[in-house]
């Protein structure tokens, strides 16, 4: 009988050959079970300043419209457009000539005052001691004084009118009040103004050393400071105090200027038609880079949050205005969480409702992540690309 024989050593090689090939898909088994890694961030808690923003328009520290105050023909422009110019230079000088003619005419009439006065003041003279012996009546001496009283009272009249002429001969040559920059002239030589529609508003020179900036308080924002005020108990001195806290203004092209401000007054009343309440903010401005009709956002301090909760705006997900993120339990599990939020503060979100600290919020791959998914969360640090303006 024939018995087939075996080959040992190929048979071991064999047997471990399986071996290591069920190991390694055991292990590869294991691996594909494992819990995936996830990078997750702790909620943030602290205290932020909570900022409030305002449209203001800015206004020079003053700004003087240049008048004509009489009518004529404009016969000189004496200043370069958008120059600075100094109080008392020449800027404009209307026609004087006939001005020049009214103070003349004015000064004959002072004359001719003068003149009556000496004549009824003569006639006064000699009829008092005519009157001492009866030689006229009582009532021709007092008809004397009389005149010379209403010839007194003329005279000091002309010597009005001729001061008034003189005045509007120097309305003629329009000084500038203040030092400052002016702006573009709305006439030019030739034109007639002083009267509508021509011109009587020439130009306007504006101070801007500093600047005035006007905004709006809603009266909502206004009936909070008000009850936080009246919260905190607050004396009087204290609500003085907190109108010079000092204010920022961002530009239009997103800068910051680099000047704080303070707040210079808040109006008396809220306007029933707007509801809202005006107030007026001071900057300094040396560089002169702010100039009056601009628009600016004015950023005020309203209050402090007190242990806030912050997570970054990339680990909340937006649907038809809910906001949510993904939080990994103490058990490793993802939970979804609905979420209040409040103000957005550079690149975090201060959220109201919904968590807690030292939850671990999910940062990346929010899209392969789903409520009930076992995950491996690896914290890592938040590092903050922008601040809130």
């Amino acid at each position: 009988m024939y018995r087939k024989s075996f080959n040992i050593p190929a048979l071991g090689s064999i047997l471990l050959a399986v071996i290591f090939l069920a190991s390694c898909d055991q292990e590869i088994k294991n691996q594909s079970t494992a819990p995936p890694e996830i990078s997750v961030v702790e909620v943030i808690q602290k205290d932020v300043p909570i900022y409030d923003y305002f449209v203001g328009q800015i206004y020079g520290q003053e700004d003087v419209s240049i008048n004509a105050r009489v009518e004529g023909y404009l016969t000189g422009i004496y200043f370069r457009e958008g120059a600075r110019v100094n109080k008392g230079d020449l800027l404009y000088t209307i026609d004087p000539e006939p001005f020049i003619a009214a103070v003349a005419s004015e000064k004959s009439k002072v004359a001719e005052a003068q003149t009556r006065l000496l004549n009824a003041e003569n006639e006064y003279a000699r009829y008092q001691p005519l009157a001492e012996i009866d030689a006229v009546s009582q009532s021709d001496l007092d008809f004397a004084k009389a005149n010379r009283d209403a010839s007194a009272a003329a005279l000091e009249a002309t010597k009005a009118s001729l001061r008034m002429a003189q005045i509007n001969l120097g309305y003629t040559r329009i000084k500038s009040p203040i030092t400052g920059f002016i702006g573009k002239t709305h006439a030019r030589i030739g034109e007639f103004v002083g009267r509508n529609p021509n011109p009587v508003i020439l130009n306007t020179v504006s101070k801007v050393d500093s600047v005035r900036v006007q905004f709006f308080l809603t009266e909502t924002k206004y009936l909070i400071l008000a009850k936080e005020f009246a919260a905190n108990k607050k004396t009087k001195e204290e609500i003085r105090a907190e109108t010079e806290i000092e204010i920022s203004l961002i530009l239009s092209d997103g800068s910051t200027h680099p000047y704080k401000g303070k707040i210079d007054f808040i109006n008396r009343e809220v306007d029933a038609e707007t509801g809202a309440i005006l107030v007026q903010a001071s900057f300094p401005n040396p560089d002169l880079i702010l100039k009056p009709g601009q628009f600016a956002r004015v950023k005020i301090m309203m209050y402090e949050e007190k242990g806030a909760i912050l997570v970054p705006q990339r680990c909340v997900s937006e649907l038809q205005g809910r906001y949510s993120v993904f939080v990994v339990n103490d058990e490793g599990k993802i939970e979804s969480k609905q979420l209040t939020i409040g103000q957005k503060l550079g690149d975090l979100y201060l959220v109201t409702e919904g968590l807690q600290a030292k939850d671990k919020v999910v940062l990346e791959g929010l899209q392969k992540v789903g409520s009930g998914m076992v995950v491996t969360p690896k914290v890592v640090a938040f590092t903050r690309k922008s601040q809130p303006q």
